[in-house]
């Protein structure tokens, strides 16, 4: 039995809106969060900057992100995500036409500065605050198939960007970019993603029903979600030099290292497939077990260690991100949900824009396999924030 109001009750509709919505984010993450690694160098190159002036921009952007994004989440609360989405391709599209014309660095701040606005109101938490408002307490497997197909954004993207951007220069990659996002992205959520309906609207505002959400566990959860992006962002920084400080050369140090977002995507298959036998929070904590498991194996020393680890590392992340929707839903429902996943980005958007910066002294001072180590320990602690969470019961 799905909740009232309910938008899309046909299973064919929520396998439908899974995959416009897993296209959506594709499309979303690979000409956002994704867009630095390919345009950054040559536009420092054409402006007159550094790599280091320019990045600031980005880290700038997620930490507007993680303001915006309670404000977001109540939003969608009351009015369904379908907008937001909507909005935030636009604001995707203005970002990258804003930077396209960039003269300098003032400019290129304020385009990240759109885009921050725009990666709030579009991204993985405005598309499972979507998925909840209209799904209910049934949203997990949709919510599970859009990071399936999301997971190959940056593949996709990065190999597509570099492909393109010698024909067109990062100016126009960046315009054409903007013309995917309002002749292909936006019509398709526009069509295809549904409104929340009056009835389903009315019980929102209202959060009649809403389980009461404990302090102790959104803590827990806010701080488990934090500490493993903040880990994340400052492996994905620092992934080629640590690799190659731990013995590998420059071409094992590359394969390993494209090895995780393989490891992601198996991670989320893995969850789409048999992890369903086993309870959600069984699940969670097994598989953010998985990186400490993955950095112990790392003194053994050797590709293959390294390959075990970077195998490990992305199946853990992967089925983290399903988490981070699946978790929070679970655990305190589907009214209000959308404010609770804002609530929750923000030390998590706020942990990614610092990351990088905050690790690059550890990196430069420490030896290679200490930096993992330390990294392994910390996910081993983020896993014990899990173990004190109870889902409640339903009746």
């Amino acid at each position: 039995m799905t909740t009232a109001g309910q938008s899309v009750p046909l299973a064919s509709g929520r396998k439908r809106l899974g995959l416009v919505l897993g296209i959506n984010q594709t499309l979303s993450w690979g000409m956002s969060f994704y867009l630095p690694a390919v345009v950054t160098i040559p536009a420092a190159r054409e402006l007159g900057q550094s790599t280091f002036a320019l990045l600031g921009a980005f880290t700038m952007s997620l930490l507007i992100a993680g303001v915006c994004a309670p404000r977001v989440g109540k939003w969608i609360d009351r009015h369904g995500g379908k907008g937001s989405i909507a909005a935030s391709i636009v604001t995707l599209a203005a970002g990258q036409a804003i930077l396209a014309f960039a003269p300098g660095l003032t400019v290129w701040y304020f385009g990240w500065g759109v885009l921050g606005i725009g990666m709030a109101m579009g991204l993985y938490d405005a598309a499972f605050a979507t998925i909840g408002t209209l799904l209910g307490r049934e949203a997990g497997p949709t919510i599970t198939g859009i990071t399936l197909l999301a997971g190959f954004a940056s593949t996709v993207f990065w190999s597509l960007g570099s492909a393109i951007i010698g024909f067109t220069g990062w100016r126009g990659l960046l315009l054409l970019y903007a013309g995917i996002m309002l002749w292909v992205n936006l019509p398709m959520v526009l069509a295809l993603v549904p409104r929340l309906d009056r009835n389903r609207k009315e019980a929102a505002q209202a959060v009649t029903e809403r389980t009461p959400v404990s302090r102790f566990a959104i803590t827990c959860l806010a701080c488990f979600f934090a500490l493993r992006w903040f880990i994340t962002s400052a492996l994905a920084a620092h992934i080629l030099a640590l690799f190659h400080g731990i013995g590998l050369n420059a071409a094992e140090a590359v394969l390993v290292a494209s090895l995780i977002g393989p490891g992601q995507v198996a991670g989320r298959v893995l969850e789409w497939t048999v992890g369903r036998r086993f309870g959600l929070l069984m699940r969670a904590r097994v598989a953010a077990l998985l990186f400490p498991i993955g950095a112990a194996i790392l003194p053994l020393g050797g590709p293959v260690a390294a390959t075990v680890f970077a195998l490990l590392y992305g199946m853990s992340n992967g089925i983290m991100t399903i988490n981070r929707g699946t978790l929070p839903l679970a655990m305190f429902g589907p009214n209000g949900y959308a404010t609770v996943l804002g609530w929750l980005a923000v030390p998590v958007l706020v942990g990614q824009a610092v990351a990088p910066t905050v690790a690059a002294p550890l990196v430069a001072a420490l030896p290679s396999l200490w930096v993992l180590l330390i990294g392994g320990g910390l996910g081993l602690f983020a896993t014990l924030l899990l173990l004190p969470l109870r889902l409640p019961r339903q009746d």
